[in-house]
């Protein structure tokens, strides 16, 4: 499953202004989406249409005026990445045909299709959508910008979680 440039562009958004915060050790003054594309690399007309989403989902606060711009609504210990996330792509499936019912439930949208009951792969892609929806809800925003945490990811490649460890005997020549 791969998450769109909403998710990755919005996630990255969210952390230049909780860097911020952290940074300033206080709630930091809203900074302008301009301001923000142009340290963060990304396209103005495209962090819009996030911002959009993020401030209806609660996640952001705008100001108008000559010091006005984006700032996080709440602390950044309190904003999971599973919210961020729903905000910005919906609600999260590894695939098409697994769907999230108005509480939260994961329905196959075949199942009544099939000559068979249930799907035979909706335990794996039920499993996988939990373990994603797991990872996101247990991560903060905050998780992603502390010192700790930036410190245990930059001085080692991240692999994910349940990832074996290579084997160097098993290392060919």
């Amino acid at each position: 499953m791969m998450f769109s440039t909403k998710a990755e562009y919005g996630v990255r958004v969210m952390a230049h202004l909780a860097r911020r915060n952290l940074d300033q050790a206080a709630e930091a003054a809203p900074i302008s989406l301009t301001a923000i594309a142009e340290a963060e690399g990304l396209p103005l007309a495209y962090l819009e249409h996030l911002m959009a989403r993020l401030r209806r989902a609660k996640l952001v606060e705008s100001r108008r005026g000559a010091h006005g711009g984006y700032s996080l609504a709440r602390a950044a210990e309190s904003i999971t990445m599973a919210e961020v996330v729903k905000a910005l792509e919906g609600e999260i499936a590894p695939i098409e045909c697994i769907t999230a019912d108005d509480d939260g439930t994961l329905v196959c949208v075949r199942e009544g299709e099939l000559d068979h009951d249930p799907c035979p792969t909706k335990l794996l892609w039920t499993r996988v959508q939990g373990s994603i929806v797991r990872t996101l809800t247990e991560m903060t925003l905050a998780d992603l910008v502390t010192p700790a945490a930036m410190a245990r990811t930059s001085r080692r490649a991240v692999r994910p979680a349940g990832t074996p460890r290579p084997n160097p005997e098993r290392a060919t020549a």
